[in-house]
């Protein structure tokens, strides 16, 4: 998945809740960043459509850290994500492939593109797959069926327009089971509860989504120096969210129902039936010109977008809080005996954002570099019954670098950003916008031959608003007053002659105390070597390893440093590919966290792919 993509990525912790089935979690520094999908802002809410994307359908991931909000909208402090899907191309390029590993995991997949017509002026492009498999839980299934057409029409060397379609459905469940402290991080007098461990009802439980998006990219350059583009999307959201999910909560750490023998487990019951639509647009004027003796590159751009959320929910409660949920054996789990809670109506909610920006790259002579931007933001959130709430910020960005003759560019850095936060908490009640300031200083190095990168950063980050897990409920969300964090980050990326490529990195933040607990410290490293066996040339072999300090959420038990070892083995000629791809070579099981509201997360054991494709 997109986790996987990023897990050497600097700055980047990409299994923030171990393995979930449900969504992409990783967190840029402290925050869960803003995703986007080819410059527009994918989702509004977890669980509305948070559907995972499908990396097969994508050119590439762009990580954006730090406030990327004034060119791509509403994105939060950490940074954001950009996702770039696969487009029609103008050389015949057609292959297919499968795939089989762990878990059950079978995979067949297509990408066919080209030209339509013998002057190239229709291009197309269609990315197809299918999957059948099942996760390391029990009765957690990771089914797939994927299609992506697309469309492009350039009548002349000037303009462009791609239409783009989506059509993905999921059969899945949740791998979360939100197991207590004791059984996981802490000794339980019955052992450590299995990872593969599933206690919901395997007739109820689910998390089946459906996605549908239309969209299109447009572009008409004026001449060299003025282009204008606008890039659109129109998607509609199901997703059917079933879950009996442990109470590590009532007793923080659990087994309020069995606090002696801590062998039967109370479980919540939770259902929700969303279904979200959701259209968003940016266009923009990009320029290039001069004044005296400063060069100008401009942007002056408007986004909008709109959601709106329909909703049924059923909820109900442990026995022993006055619900009907029976316990279960988790050593020993019996499966049935459980009622399905009633579902009703929740209020229908809207989202509508709209910004305006505008942005000057201004070069002073050969060396010196300013950027300053300004973006204003409206946002109303409304919901059924209540009264509309308007949000409006005006944001700020400013930088200057020296890029010197020599590689090397020190820079600074000011930036603010703006986040609506849509939704509702558990009691039904609207957040607060998420406001973020932010100062960076730092030191960039790249080689006139371009084989060798190096990036150092010290930042400082001051938030309002952040939401932070509620200490009384698994499935609520408080937000804090002010926070500030401040971190250091360093990013290497270097080829050593032809054959060996090295990326790493280190990250270091010291964390507000009344935020979520992660890793003070983090670090990666991943090397490619190509080789020949004999005269036979198109082998390549990687290695890498992850890790992540020990850390400690509020009163939570402290969740240990863990060291990951990745690898994989390719052989490559101009029509197939092989491949074999390991994650978590030596299988270590680890907790990825455990937080101060009761509950651990186990992470992603072993997982190993092996996949064949053709290209013709």
């Amino acid at each position: 998945g997109i986790q996987d993509a990023l897990n050497y990525a600097a700055g980047v912790r990409s299994d923030a809740y171990g393995l979930d089935s449900r969504t992409d979690s990783f967190r840029i520094s402290i925050s869960e960043p803003r995703v986007y999908l080819d410059g527009l802002r994918q989702n509004y809410n977890w669980y509305t459509s948070t559907t995972r994307t499908e990396p097969y359908s994508l050119e590439r991931i762009e990580v954006l850290r730090g406030p990327a909000s004034m060119l791509y909208g509403q994105g939060s402090t950490a940074g954001v994500v950009n996702m770039v899907s696969k487009l029609p191309l103008a050389e015949p390029q057609k292959e297919i492939g499968v795939s089989y590993g762990s878990n059950n995991r079978k995979q067949i997949q297509a990408d066919m593109t080209g030209p339509l017509t013998d002057d190239g002026t229709w291009l197309y492009r269609i990315v197809a797959l299918g999957r059948k498999a099942d996760t390391q839980v029990d009765y957690v299934p990771d089914d797939r069926l994927m299609v992506a057409p697309s469309l492009t029409w350039r009548p002349n060397a000037s303009t462009s327009l791609t239409l783009q379609g989506l059509w993905q459905d999921d059969k899945s469940g949740s791998s979360s089971q939100f197991f207590p402290w004791e059984g996981v991080a802490l000794d339980n007098p019955n052992g450590a509860i299995p990872e593969h461990r599933f206690i919901g009802d395997p007739d109820w439980d689910r998390y089946n989504s459906t996605r549908a998006s239309f969209g299109w990219q447009f572009e008409h350059k004026f001449n060299d120096n003025w282009t204008v583009r606008q890039n659109f999307r129109w998607v509609k959201n199901k997703v059917d969210y079933r879950s009996l999910y442990g109470d590590s909560f009532t007793l923080p750490g659990g087994w309020a129902g069995d606090p002696v023998n801590k062998r039967l487990f109370g479980r919540f019951a939770d259902a929700t039936l969303t279904r979200g639509n959701m259209v968003t647009a940016d266009q923009h004027l990009e320029g290039k010109f001069q004044t005296g003796f400063i060069q100008h590159h401009v942007l002056v751009g408007f986004d909008a977008a709109r959601a709106k959320q329909t909703r049924q929910s059923g909820y109900d409660t442990p026995v022993y809080l006055g619900g009907t949920v029976p316990l279960i054996d988790v050593y020993s789990p019996v499966y049935g005996g459980f009622t399905p809670p009633a579902m009703t109506d929740d209020p229908v909610s809207r989202q509508t954002d709209t910004g305006v920006y505008i942005q000057d790259q201004l070069k002073f002579g050969r060396n010196w570099i300013v950027v300053a931007g300004l973006r204003y933001d409206r946002s109303v959130s409304a919901l059924e019954g209540q009264d509309d709430e308007v949000s409006t910020a005006t944001t700020r960005r400013l930088g200057l670098m020296y890029a010197a003759d020599n590689g090397f560019s020190p820079y600074v850095s000011y930036s603010e950003s703006f986040t609506p936060v849509s939704g509702l908490d558990f009691y039904n009640q609207r957040y607060k916008p998420l406001r973020g300031k932010q100062i960076e200083g730092g030191l960039k190095y790249e080689s006139h031959d371009g084989k060798t990168m190096f990036n150092v950063a010290t930042y400082s980050l001051k938030e309002e608003n952040r939401q932070v897990n509620d200490p009384n409920n698994p499935l609520n969300q408080l937000q804090t007053g002010e926070t500030k964090t401040t971190g250091l980050e360093l990013e290497l990326k270097t080829a050593i002659g032809r054959k060996f490529s090295v990326i790493a990195n280190y990250s270091y933040i010291d964390l507000d105390s009344k935020l979520e607990g992660i890793p003070r410290h983090q670090a990666s490293v991943w090397g490619k070597y190509r080789f020949s066996v004999g005269q036979v040339s198109g082998f390549s072999v990687g290695a890498g390893v992850r890790w992540l300090s020990s850390f400690r959420d509020g009163h939570a038990p402290k969740t240990p440093a863990v060291t990951l070892v990745d690898a994989m083995l390719a052989y490559e000629t101009p029509s197939w590919r092989y491949a074999l791809n390991v994650n978590n070579m030596f299988n270590k099981s680890y907790v990825s966290t455990c937080l101060d509201r009761g509950d651990c997360w186990y992470g992603a054991q072993r997982s190993i792919i092996a996949s064949a494709s053709y290209r013709f």
